[in-house]
């Protein structure tokens, strides 16, 4: 199901946002060409939703997602869009829904805008930044379908908890996600998907399919971050999680480590 909202008043009201969180991560790669930068002075500002960041909402009052497109329509998130072939891809399949992708990586941010205009889709906004932010402000059970594509491993064991599948993330995406809602999963590190079976039923999710070989939903388009791992040997594995509209934990348990 890919609606949102009709189950907003189930869910508890989300802990107040941390006046500073870390993050790790990049933020910046190679030097932009100047064309990508004159993209990201003219065309990104108009993508970016107001009420996300704190400099715009320091309070955290919470955003009325329809107003983050021209035209009110159901809201897809993708957390960490990468080069934005995937995001461009869904928003020209679907131009029926909106689509938000956090990205706090620049330069992917720069290939998202020009993947953007080549496709010529309106349905697309842009928070460049941590997908944190959104959790303090989307309303609960807003969004109706959760992409989580080749998220960044953090292999060494002592950075685990570093990754997205774990309580401090799953807890606030399960709030605002409505129940039935999907999230999608792709990952070429084995263990990453060891940890998502894990650790994403218990914040409020059922395993619909996978982990398989190959996408259990249709749309899929092959990223450079999967035509990598193939390259260099190493098998992606996909699966599907639904929303089951359980409650969400109101204290998340103990990080390890």
């Amino acid at each position: 199901m890919d609606g949102a909202g009709e189950n907003a008043d189930t869910h508890p009201p989300s802990a107040p946002a941390p006046l500073w969180r870390n993050f790790y991560g990049r933020t910046s790669g190679k030097t932009l060409r100047p064309i990508q930068r004159r993209r990201l002075g003219a065309d990104l500002g108009p993508l970016v939703p107001a009420g996300i960041d704190r400099a715009t909402n320091p309070d955290r009052r919470p955003i009325d997602p329809r107003a983050i497109f021209a035209t009110p329509r159901p809201l897809w998130l993708e957390i960490g869009f990468g080069g934005g072939e995937h995001m461009a891809h869904q928003a020209a399949r679907h131009p029926e829904v909106g689509i938000l992708g956090a990205e706090p990586f620049i330069n992917g941010i720069a290939m998202l805008l020009r993947r953007i205009a080549e496709a010529g889709v309106a349905n697309v906004a842009i928070h460049p930044g941590d997908v944190r932010d959104l959790f303090d402000v989307l309303p609960p059970a807003s969004v109706g379908r959760v992409f989580l594509n080749y998220p960044d491993p953090w292999p060494k064991r002592r950075h685990h908890r570093r990754r997205f599948v774990t309580p401090e993330h799953l807890d606030p995406l399960a709030r605002v996600m409505a129940a039935g809602a999907e999230l999608r999963l792709a990952t070429d590190i084995p263990d990453y998907m060891r940890q998502a079976l894990d650790e994403v039923p218990p914040a409020g999710f059922a395993l619909r399919a996978g982990p398989v070989a190959a996408p259990p939903w249709e749309g899929w388009i092959t990223t450079r971050y999967e035509a990598k791992a193939l390259r260099e040997g190493r098998a992606p594995a996909y699966a599907a999680f639904v929303r089951t509209g359980a409650p969400v934990r109101t204290q998340a348990p103990p990080r390890a480590g």
